[in-house]
């Protein structure tokens, strides 16, 4: 289970009642998270979700990720709804970590999704592109561009532990990256971690998106292209080409890509599996074996890769 910090029951309910939400029921930590500690919280009042924030997370960057929730349900977007205190604060502290009440979303995320669930999440997706805009914080991405090599810097000499010819993959790669992203794309609020554990549904109907601590601000379709390597790939690795042809056109129903976008697209693609990539190769030398969440293998995104260098067109994912 994901829990890294423990809260005893006297501690907990304090912190409930300074928020209003009736007596403490029960609550019980919640086994997926992987960034921060959750509890789902069961009081008088209702269902809740409870965050402490851990080490790797910048409490500087909290007020815009709480924010923006705030900022996106205003505009109709399902997604957690952070709880003020009795302060009018929507941060907090509990067990020595930064700490946060959100609304429960109901709902599950789907193990097999199909191709129509693809196509309700690209619409999804460009609904919070949409309801973004006017948001008035910013937040660089920290783990775009310009920080995947300074991130391989870290375990470049270590590459090759993971699968031979690893660390001549990746640095031919980022050469070709850096040299050729594309400039000037529309930008505003993206997700940034749009997985399907990410995305809940009621039977086959979106119910809403949760875990929003990657989002900050960059090309939008950059954000659809992570989508597209997070849901359209088989288990076999193989690209399922009707999934990814209902998640653009769900995209493109409600926010048209630009001329300029889909040409991009095959370029953002590869750049979103490299991200994964790093990131996964990272955690997989360092995290250690007997930590509480075990590491994602990198060699599916290295195999995702393999697939984006050989795509010329957006229309090979799908999109005419």
């Amino acid at each position: 289970m994901a829990v890294y910090t423990e809260v005893s029951d006297e501690d907990l309910a304090r912190f409930v009642e300074g928020y209003g939400l009736g007596e403490l029921l029960s609550y019980k930590g919640i086994a997926e998270g992987v960034e921060n500690t959750n509890y789902v919280v069961h009081t008088s009042m209702g269902t809740y979700i409870l965050t402490l924030y851990e080490k790797r997370v910048q409490v500087s960057d909290l007020p815009y990720f709480l924010g923006l929730m705030e900022h996106l349900a205003s505009r109709g977007i399902r997604c957690p709804l952070p709880v003020r205190n009795a302060k009018g604060e929507a941060l907090s502290t509990l067990a020595g970590r930064a700490a946060a009440i959100v609304t429960f979303l109901e709902g599950f995320w789907l193990r097999r999704p199909k191709a129509e669930h693809c196509q309700a999440v690209g619409r999804a997706l460009a609904e919070l592109h949409v309801a973004g805009q006017g948001f008035g914080r910013e937040r660089a991405n920290a783990l775009g561009p310009a920080g995947w090599r300074p991130l391989y810097n870290r375990f470049s000499i270590h590459a090759d532990d993971i699968a031979a010819g690893l660390g001549k993959i990746i640095a031919s790669e980022l050469d070709l990256l850096e040299g050729g992203w594309p400039a000037d794309l529309p930008q505003g609020v993206i997700h940034a971690d749009l997985f399907p554990d990410n995305v809940f549904f009621l039977g086959d109907k979106l119910s809403g998106l949760i875990d929003f601590y990657f989002a900050c601000n960059d090309a939008l379709a950059y954000d659809l292209a992570i989508s597209l390597n997070a849901w359209c790939f088989e288990p076999d690795y193989a690209f399922n080409a009707t999934k990814g042809r209902a998640l653009l056109k769900g995209y493109d129903e409600v926010r048209k890509l630009s001329a300029e976008e889909r040409a991009a697209m095959p370029m953002l693609a590869r750049g979103a599996a490299m991200r994964f990539l790093l990131t996964r190769s990272y955690d997989w030398l360092n995290t250690p074996k007997d930590a509480l969440v075990k590491p994602h293998n990198p060699i599916d995104y290295l195999r995702r890769l393999r697939f984006h260098q050989g795509i010329k067109s957006v229309a090979a994912y799908g999109l005419e």
